[in-house]
C-alpha cells in the first residue's frame, strides 16, 4: 500500500499544472471540478495508507516509498522519498480532509473572480508543497516544501496584487519567513555535521547514542531548527507576517493560517522530538517563547475590529498553546491541540468568510451587528466553533487546550500553566466579543447592504467543520488510561529512549571527567498516572476560566455595551495593544529604515558614483580621445599634406 504514498501529493500538482496552463480555456465549472477533485482523490488515498497502518508489525521500522536518489554528493546521499507512519499520516488527514473542504467553499466564495483559475492553481499549489513537507523521510524534502508553502503563501496572499496592501502584506510574509527558513537551513547543516546523514529514522534512531543531553551541540542544532518553526509558525520574534496576510482571499486564511503552513513548525519539532528531548534549554525556551505569544497575541485579539485580523492573532495565539506542550514534552498535546485547531480555525475563517461575501466585502465588526437573523447556518457553525476555542466542555478545544494546560502544570513549571490560563481566559473574552459584536446586537449594517446566507456550496463546509469542531474532542478522551486514540497512535513516533540516551551522556562526561549522574532524570521520565480527582478538579477549573471570559464579553458587549468606552478612552494601554505593541514601528527603526538607507547610499555613492561613473568615465574618455582622433582623420586632403609637411619639418629639426 505504501507504494502509493506518490499519489497523495501528484493529484494537486497535476491540477495545479492544468489550471494553471489551461484554466482560461477550459472554463470555470471544469476549473472547479479539477481543483476540488485533487484533493479529495488524495484524500482517499491517505485514507487507504492510514488503513494499512492497522496491520502493521508491532516493533517494526515503517515503511517509506524512495522514488529516487536525489543527491549522490560522497558520503552525502540524499533520497527522494516519503514515509508512511503514524505522525505523517495524521498531518496528511488533516491537510487533504480540511484542505478538501476548503477548495469546496472557495467555489462559491472565489467564482466571480475573474482569475478564478489562477486562484486554484496556487491553491493546488501549496497543498503540493504542504504534503511534500509532511510525507518527506529527510530534512531535505521537507525543506523543499517548506519553501514551496512560503513561496505559494506569497502567491496567494498577494492574489490581488492590484492592491499595494496585498503586495506589501505578501512581500513582509515572504521576507520573515526566508529569516527564519536561513535558520532552518543551518540547522538542516548542523544535523549533517552531527550524524553524516539527514534521513529522518537514521537521524532519530542515532540520537540517544550520539548526542549528550544538554551538550552545546544538542542545544545549538535545537535552537537552529526552531527559528525556522518560529518563522513559519509565526511566533515571537517572527510573528509579525501573520495578522497582515489577511490581505489574502479568506478561504486561503483558512487553509494557510489554520490546517497547514503555520502548523509546519509544530510538526517539525514533533518529528525531531528525539533531538528536542536531548535539549532541556531548546524546550525552556521553546514553552516561554509559545506562552508569551499566546498572550501577547490574545491581548491584541481584544482590541482589533476587522474580523479576520482577529482570527488571525487568535492562531498566533493557538500555535503559542502549541509550543507550551512541545516545550514541556507533551507532544501528543500539541498534536491533538493542531488536529483540533485545524477543525475549529478553518471553519471559524470560512465562516467569516461567509459574513463578508454576504456583507459585500466589508469586514468591521463595527458595521455588523443582528446577522444571526439572517445568516442562522453560519452563525450556528460559527458559535460552535467559537465554543470550541474557548474550551467548553464536551467541543473539541476543552480537550486539546486542557491536555495542554494539565501537562505544563504536571511539568512543575507554574509559569508556563499560569500563562496558559490567562490565554484561554482571554480567548474566550475576545472570540465572543466577536460573535456579539458580529451576530448579536442592533444592526449596524449599511442600509444598501442586505445580509443574506450563503450558497450550499459554502454552508456545507461550515457543518462538516463544525461537526468536527464539536466531536473531534473524541480522539483524546482524557481520565481513562489508554483511551487517549491519538496517544496511543502516536506512541511509536513519540516515545524515546531514555535509558539508552542518558546512560550514554553519563558515559561521555564520564570520560572527558565530569562525574554527572541523571538517575532522578531518568525516574522522572517514567510513566505517571495522576490522581483522578486532580485532573478532575484542573478541568473544572479550566472551564471556569473560560465561563468567566464569556460573562465578561457578555457583559461588555451585550448587557453594558457602554463600559468598553469607559475602560479604554484615552487610556495609553489600550491604545499600545491596540496598535500591537508597535513591534512593527520598531522593527521598521531598528531594520527596516536602516536597511533602506543603506541601500539609497549604495545606489547613489557606489552604484551612481562608483560604477556608474566608471562606466560613463570609461565613454567619457573615450569620447574625448575620439574628437582629437578627428584632427588626424578629418578626410579632407589638404589636412594631410599639411601634417605630412609638418612632420617633415620636424623630422628635419631633430636631425
Amino acid at each position: 500500500m505504501v507504494n502509493l504514498a506518490f499519489l497523495v501529493p501528484l493529484f494537486p500538482l497535476i491540477g495545479s499544472i492544468i489550471n494553471g496552463f489551461y484554466g482560461l480555456k477550459i472554463g470555470k465549472d471544469w476549473v472547479s471540478k479539477i481543483a476540488c477533485g485533487g484533493p479529495i482523490l488524495s484524500f482517499l488515498v491517505v485514507l487507504c495508507l492510514w488503513v494499512s497502518l492497522f496491520f502493521h508489525p508491532e516493533g517494526a521500522p515503517y515503511p517509506e516509498q524512495i522514488l529516487f536518489t536525489w543527491v549522490p554528493a560522497g558520503s552525502l546521499q540524499v533520497e527522494f522519498g516519503f514515509q508512511v507512519d503514524p505522525l505523517s499520516c495524521v498531518m496528511m488527514l488533516v491537510v487533504t480532509g480540511v484542505g478538501s473542504v476548503i477548495h469546496v467553499f472557495s467555489i462559491g466564495y472565489m467564482y466571480e473572480e475573474y482569475s478564478y483559475y489562477r486562484y486554484f492553481a496556487y491553491l493546488n499549489l501549496f497543498l503540493f508543497s504542504m504534503l511534500l513537507l509532511v510525507m518527506g523521510n529527510n530534512f531535505l524534502v521537507m525543506f523543499i516544501g517548506w519553501e514551496g508553502v512560503g513561496a505559494c503563501s506569497y502567491f496567494l496572499i498577494g492574489y490581488y496584487f492590484e492592491k499595494k496592501s496585498a503586495c506589501d502584506a505578501a512581500t513582509k510574509a515572504f521576507v520573515v519567513n526566508r529569516i527564519g527558513d536561513f535558520g532552518f537551513l543551518i540547522g538542516i547543516f548542523y544535523v549533517f555535521q552531527t550524524f553524516g546523514t539527514i534521513d529522518f529514522s537514521s537521524v532519530m534512531a542515532a540520537a540517544p547514542t550520539t548526542l549528550v543531553y544538554g551538550s552545546e551541540t544538542v542545544t545549538l542544532l535545537t535552537m537552529f531548527l526552531f527559528i525556522g518553526a518560529t518563522g513559519k509558525s509565526a511566533q515571537i520574534p517572527l510573528y509579525t507576517w501573520l495578522p497582515d496576510a489577511m490581505e489574502g482571499p479568506t478561504p486561503v486564511s483558512a487553509l494557510i493560517h489554520a490546517a497547514t503552513m503555520v502548523t509546519a513548525g509544530v510538526y517539525m519539532v514533533v518529528r525531531c522530538n528525539a533531538l528536542f528531548n536531548l535539549a532541556p534549554l531548546t524546550l525552556t525556551i521553546i514553552a516561554l517563547v509559545g506562552g508569551g505569544t499566546a498572550l501577547m497575541a490574545a491581548t491584541i485579539g481584544c482590541t482589533q475590529w476587522d474580523i479576520k485580523r482577529v482570527l488571525a492573532d487568535s492562531t498566533v495565539s493557538q500555535l503559542g498553546y502549541m509550543f507550551v506542550a512541545c516545550g514541556v514534552g507533551a507532544y501528543t498535546a500539541a498534536i491533538f491541540h493542531l488536529v483540533t485547531h485545524a477543525f475549529f480555525k478553518a471553519c471559524l475563517f470560512l465562516g467569516s468568510g461567509s459574513v463578508i461575501h454576504a456583507m459585500h466585502h466589508e469586514q468591521d465588526i463595527r458595521r455588523m451587528g443582528g446577522l444571526k437573523d439572517h445568516m442562522p447556518i453560519t452563525y450556528l457553525t460559527f458559535l460552535i466553533s467559537t465554543i470550541a476555542i474557548a474550551g467548553i466542555f464536551p467541543f473539541s478545544g476543552f480537550f486539546s487546550k486542557d491536555e495542554i494546560l494539565f501537562h505544563a502544570l504536571m511539568d512543575g513549571n507554574v509559569i508556563y500553566w499560569g500563562m496558559g490560563v490567562s490565554g484561554a481566559f482571554i480567548t474566550a473574552f475576545y472570540m465572543f466579543r466577536l460573535v456579539f459584536l458580529t451576530f448579536h446586537g442592533e444592526s449596524r449594517v449599511d442600509p444598501h447592504v442586505h445580509p443574506h446566507e450563503s450558497p450550499a456550496v459554502m454552508t456545507m463546509p461550515l457543518i462538516i467543520l463544525a461537526g468536527l469542531a464539536l466531536g473531534g474532542g473524541l480522539l483524546g478522551i482524557p481520565l481513562i488510561h489508554g483511551w487517549h486514540i491519538l496517544g496511543n497512535w502516536l506512541e511509536p513516533v513519540i516515545s524515546f529512549d531514555w535509558a539508552t540516551a542518558l546512560h550514554h551522556s553519563e558515559t561521555v562526561l564520564a570520560s572527558h571527567g565530569h562525574h554527572e549522574s541523571f538517575t532522578e532524570l531518568l525516574h522522572s521520565k517514567g510513566e505517571h498516572h495522576p490522581n483522578v480527582w486532580i485532573e478532575l478538579l484542573l478541568m473544572a477549573f479550566s472551564v471556569a476560566v473560560a465561563l468567566s471570559g464569556i460573562y465578561m464579553a457578555y457583559l461588555f458587549y451585550r448587557k453594558h455595551p457602554e463600559l468598553p468606552a469607559k475602560f479604554t478612552k484615552g487610556q495609553w494601554g489600550f491604545d499600545l495593544v491596540q496598535e500591537k505593541y508597535r513591534v512593527d514601528e520598531l522593527y521598521d527603526e531598528m531594520f527596516v529604515k536602516p536597511t533602506v538607507e543603506a541601500s539609497e547610499r549604495l545606489w547613489k555613492d557606489a552604484d551612481m558614483k562608483g560604477v556608474d561613473g566608471a562606466v560613463n568615465g570609461v565613454a567619457q574618455s573615450i569620447g574625448f580621445m575620439s574628437k582629437i582622433a578627428q584632427y588626424f582623420q578629418s578626410g579632407f586632403v589638404r589636412n594631410y599634406a599639411m601634417f605630412m609637411v609638418m612632420g617633415f619639418v620636424v623630422l628635419l629639426i631633430i636631425i
